[in-house]
């Protein structure tokens, strides 16, 4: 990310203070280990050198696909604010708007690129493998959660048929169709360790031994996670189970467990600001949907701008985007 200093650079770097996005991005510039996420992602990344279009330099595709999912920019977003915004760009390793500066298709491809050779889950892992060595993240607790996200249920599509890979479930009086998401995340830190999905009608309690580690000594969850077996479990191997009691059928929670569960959440709770990122709409610009003419963003948890819109995605077979309404219910 080395380049010759040039009269805007000394310009940049004499400003009177620092936006908090600047000093945010600097942050991350001395905690992220930048060289072995490189590593990872580089013998599956195009080499350059070869005939027609050159790729674009791998540090800077890799960061900004880390800010896409700090600010939560769709593809368009990311683009527009590398041309906009000047931190942003520096970050990226481009030193002015004259420079040529990947489009939203590059950036989603770049996306594409990370899933088709799975590499999301071993970045995490890296990034995860380094805090613990500079001990940014020490391992004494977890805290674990899941959420619902809503997918069209309608049969209207190129298959005929709803995505395999999703059902649906009841949750209160109210039904939902989609996926499930179920994260495990440190106590100290709040960093997430653990990810797995599932389709909605799985249990939480389910998922609960794939998002703890082997040198967990705490376990905070609310009482979907409650479970006799488990807390006995937990017991015989040393761990503190803190999760939120639920009332049996006929029989009253006791004072001692009412305190119990109003002083628990007050740590668990950082575990849903996760779910805050996760479920932030996306907004679609005309162009980036499937029926205008363009590639669809699939893959993606993105809010469709409006219910007609939503409609025509099912219609024209997105079913797989794992999209959501504009306006989603939070059911976490």
């Amino acid at each position: 990310m080395t380049r010759q200093t040039s009269f805007a650079d000394l310009e940049y770097t004499h400003k009177k203070r620092l936006t908090r996005r600047e000093v945010f991005l600097n942050e991350m510039e001395q905690t992220v280990p930048w060289a072995k996420l490189i590593a990872l992602i580089e013998p599956a990344y195009p080499t350059s050198g070869r005939r027609g279009r050159q790729p674009m330099p791998l540090a800077s595709m890799l960061r900004i696909h880390c800010m896409q999912n700090w600010f939560s920019f769709s593809d368009r977003q990311m683009e527009d604010a590398l041309y906009e915004i000047e931190s942003i760009r520096r970050f990226a390793g481009f030193g002015s708007v004259t420079e040529a500066l990947p489009d939203e298709t590059t950036i989603l491809n770049f996306r594409h690129l990370l899933e088709k050779n799975q590499l999301t889950e071993k970045l995490l892992e890296t990034i995860n493998g380094y805090l613990k060595e500079q001990g940014l993240l020490v391992s004494q607790g977890t805290m674990v959660d899941a959420t619902i996200i809503h997918a069209p249920s309608s049969t209207k599509n190129k298959d005929k048929s709803r995505d395999p890979d999703m059902h649906q479930t009841r949750k209160g009086q109210q039904w939902y169709f989609g996926m499930k998401i179920h994260i495990g995340a440190d106590v100290n830190s709040g960093a997430v360790h653990t990810v797995t999905t599932t389709a909605a009608n799985v249990a939480d309690i389910n998922e609960l031994p794939k998002l703890l580690r082997t040198d967990d000594r705490v376990i905070f969850a609310d009482a979907g996670y409650t479970s006799d077996e488990y807390r006995r479990g937990a017991r015989h191997l040393g761990i503190h189970w803190c999760v939120n009691d639920k009332r049996k059928p006929g029989k009253n929670l006791s004072a001692s467990q009412k305190k119990r569960n109003r002083k628990q959440p007050s740590i668990r709770a950082r575990v849903e600001h996760v779910f805050r990122v996760i479920k932030q709409p996306i907004w679609l610009s005309k162009d980036s949907l499937s029926w205008s003419g363009e590639k669809c963003i699939t893959g993606q948890l993105a809010g469709w701008p409006s219910k007609s819109l939503h409609a025509q995605a099912a219609a024209d077979g997105c079913l797989r985007a794992k999209c959501v309404c504009r306006f989603p219910k939070t059911t976490d």
